[in-house]
């Protein structure tokens, strides 16, 4: 029975399986579900049968900005499908004796407790009563039909969240086995590492840039001397950033690890703190980039001055003996044919945090500098020019391709910059 109304007594055997729940096996590591399953416990019994809304789950439970629109950010929804599937896991292995079940129902976001009945946990022994034959009788005919009932209801919900696990396990497996055809190079391995070896995904945040206008109209970026805040339209990206989601959800579902995919207007400060990042598209279109640690020997900035003034272009700081003091791709006014390219790990705050930033001064250069560490060949070729080994720990480094582009897509990249270990 779902809870409506609970006892003091009652509320500490929730209190209990919900810390049974966080410190079990299932859930080990799973820090934003843990957080999620207790606030949901907390709600459900000091307000018992009242509805959530993801508003309050967002701001409240993983610091959301206020401005927070769950009909732009599927957050809540995904981290409850999660905790769902990690209930009915926990359920169908480690928690299958328990005394209380925790569900979490569809369609909300209230959990329910119910009490396992001793017929299911124990068996069940009626003694026998003092009156008549004939009433004992009609009374064990009842509460056998009441248990029979009961252990089919309890016997059909265990049977439905068996059949959701497997089928969770089963796509999850045929992912995998799809995938684990293809042999994970060592490389990858090297490469990622602290990317996959983190509680938590790895985020993947690709760039939308604020314009105005219209698709049908016609688009610009936004100029804050002259447009409303009101009018900006920051739900667009390039197709650089949709083929480097593509290729990093190929590296990672190899390596047995999936990835999390948010647009850069969507992430907060905090979610930049505590996550993996791998960061698509320059702070041009990109503008998280411009509030976190970035690049800092290859920088992108507009030129203004020359006759490309206004062009994206990557500043060379401390350019060495041979390079340009400035990356610049082909001018707009001709069919692009070269581009640049940045491939950088930078430094964070937390040093149990790793950030990677792959951007281009278009959106094709975004495309091939994930492409570059996408590819086996040429990640082996950045190793090498790093001096990594597969034992050794990647340290930053920053990093500048020349992209040789054919009728809009990337045919050759060329490793043309390189600093070791930034600090």
């Amino acid at each position: 029975m779902a809870v409506t109304r609970v006892h003091l007594a009652e509320r500490d055997q929730y209190l209990e399986q919900i810390d049974r729940l966080v410190n079990s096996h299932t859930l080990h590591g799973s820090e934003s579900l843990c957080k999620l399953l207790r606030y949901l416990a907390a709600h459900a019994l000091t307000h018992p049968g009242e509805p959530l809304k993801e508003y309050e789950i967002a701001t409240q439970v993983f610091h959301r900005p206020t401005d927070f629109d769950p009909q732009l950010d599927s957050t809540i929804r995904v981290q409850a499908g999660r905790l769902r599937l990690k209930l009915a896991e926990y359920y169908g292995s480690e928690g299958a004796e328990d005394p209380i079940l925790v569900d979490l129902p569809k369609g909300g976001y209230v959990l329910s407790f119910h009490h396992r009945t001793s017929a299911v946990h124990k068996g069940l022994s009626v003694p026998p009563h003092s009156s008549g034959y004939q009433e004992t009788a009609n009374a064990h005919t009842s509460r056998n039909w009441a248990i029979a009932v009961i252990v089919l209801l309890i016997l059909l919900a265990a049977a439905v969240t068996v059949i959701e696990t497997r089928l969770a396990g089963r796509a999850a497996g045929e992912a995998i086995a799809t995938t684990h055809t293809e042999p994970v190079p060592a490389a990858f391995r090297t490469f990622w590492a602290s990317f996959i070896s983190g509680p938590e995904e790895p985020w993947v945040i690709f760039s939308n840039g604020a314009f105005v206008g219209r698709p049908e109209t016609g688009m610009r970026y936004f100029d804050a001397t002259r447009d409303s805040r009101e009018l900006i339209l920051d739900h667009y990206t390039g197709v650089g950033e949709v083929l480097a989601v593509h290729d990093l959800d190929h590296v990672f579902a190899l390596l047995g690890r999936p990835i999390l995919v948010k647009r850069g207007s969507l992430l907060s400060l905090d979610d930049a703190k505590h996550n993996n990042l791998i960061f698509l598209g320059s702070p041009a279109e990109n503008l998280t980039l411009r509030e976190i640690p970035g690049t800092q020997e290859f920088v992108f900035q507009r030129l203004t001055s020359g006759p490309r003034k206004g062009d994206l272009a990557i500043l060379n700081v401390h350019p060495q003996a041979g390079e340009p003091s400035v990356f610049l791709a082909s001018s707009a006014k001709i069919p692009l044919s070269e581009e640049y390219s940045v491939v950088a790990r930078v430094r964070e705050r937390n040093p149990t945090q790793s950030v990677m930033i792959l951007a281009g001064t278009t959106t094709i250069g975004t495309q091939a500098a994930a492409e570059y560490i996408c590819g086996p060949q040429s990640l082996e070729d950045l190793l090498q020019r790093l001096g990594i080994s597969n034992t050794s720990e990647m340290k930053p480094f920053e990093a500048v391709l020349r992209v040789k582009v054919t009728r809009g897509v990337p045919v050759a990249m060329e490793l043309v910059a390189l600093r070791k270990s930034i600090s």
